[in-house]
């Protein structure tokens, strides 16, 4: 089944299934060109598939496994809402993180991401880069 024929949130879905796996190649794939991803600072605004890779991508590469824990999930015609337990195996801990997604998603591609977090609770347990 082509992307744009999934419902909202089969698409979001999808996309955090290949980003628990750091496929970035797959869930990007699901991500516009233009799309707006917002992280409470410090982390900048990015757009599109190549900004979300470049801040994630080395941001997680400690990362040896992840599990995304959606604990609700909500979709309001193009929005979906999820909120989600992440948690983040490091070589020497897990590191977990409460996090409330918000996405929209035209034509099959998600347009617009923002990720609402406690900042200091993932960086004050994340290792130096």
């Amino acid at each position: 089944m082509p992307a744009d024929a999934l419902a909202p949130i089969a698409v979001v879905r999808r996309f955090m299934s290949h980003m628990e796996q750091l496929d970035y190649d797959a869930a990007l794939t699901l991500v516009s060109d233009t799309c707006e991803y917002v992280n409470p600072p410090p982390l900048p605004v990015v757009y599109g598939p190549a900004g979300i890779r470049g801040l994630l991508e080395p941001f997680f590469s400690p990362t040896l496994e992840n599990i995304f824990d959606v604990l609700r999930e909500a979709e309001a015609g193009p929005r979906v809402f999820l909120e989600r337990l992440d948690r983040h195996k490091l070589a020497d801990k897990w590191v977990e993180l409460p996090v409330t997604g918000v996405f929209e998603v035209h034509d099959g591609k998600i347009t617009y991401w923002r990720d609402y977090f406690d900042a200091a609770t993932i960086m004050t347990q994340w290792p130096a880069g």
